[in-house]
């Protein structure tokens, strides 16, 4: 089976939000990396919307919407002005992290490892996948209600290249810089004036 990769990710968010954050967007999509994100305004519905994937053997990914691309690779993208150039990792919450693993496991995706420490955040368990130049992180929920309810797709993290410069020309909008949990990096999260739909953070490399 071909390595599962990423083709596009849709968001219900308005393409004039996001270009107010210095992306470089085009109609209603821009381009991070390889990666399409596609804005579809607020109407569409709530948060990440799902996403589509070249060389899954399934689209069951326990919940998370998904379709299959055979669309090509587009080219890489440069970084946009405020000087963010790809994606880290798509962020995922499960209620039943073993369920969820042994779904994306069949449909083909490369499981690397499970985080058995919890998070600052308080959750349990994590387990890592790659998808080409990106990871997707799928995070057990600390508190669930409903164990069988649907895995989710939440939220980004990015990578800026300078990223004092990035949080200088986001300004009020981001939080200050801080260190990452992994060693070596930093980190600043987008706050909600920042007017998105999802969660975002930004990170060095």
């Amino acid at each position: 089976m071909a390595a599962v990769t990423i083709d596009e990710i849709a968001i219900a968010d308005a393409p004039k939000t996001w270009a107010a954050l210095g992306f470089a967007v085009d109609g209603d999509e821009l381009r991070l990396g390889t990666v399409r994100l596609r804005l579809a305004g607020r109407d569409a519905g709530r948060g990440i919307l799902g996403w589509s994937l070249r060389g899954i053997g399934s689209a069951e990914l326990d919940g998370l919407p998904t379709t299959r691309s055979d669309r090509p690779p587009a080219e890489r993208a440069p970084a946009h002005p405020n000087g963010i150039d790809r994606i880290d990792h798509v962020v995922a919450f499960s209620p039943d992290l073993d369920r969820t693993v042994a779904a994306l496991q069949a449909a083909g995706l490369d499981l690397r490892r499970i985080r058995e420490e919890p998070t600052p955040a308080g959750a349990p368990r994590q387990a890592f996948f790659r998808l080409g130049e990106e990871i997707l992180e799928v995070i057990q929920m600390p508190e669930v209600e409903d164990p069988s309810a649907p895995a989710r797709l939440w939220g980004l993290a990015l990578v800026a290249w300078d990223l004092d410069a990035t949080a200088r020309r986001l300004g009020e909008r981001a939080s200050p810089v801080r260190d990452a949990v992994q060693p070596g990096r930093r980190i600043l999260t987008l706050r909600r004036s920042a007017g998105l739909a999802i969660r975002v953070a930004v990170m060095s490399p």
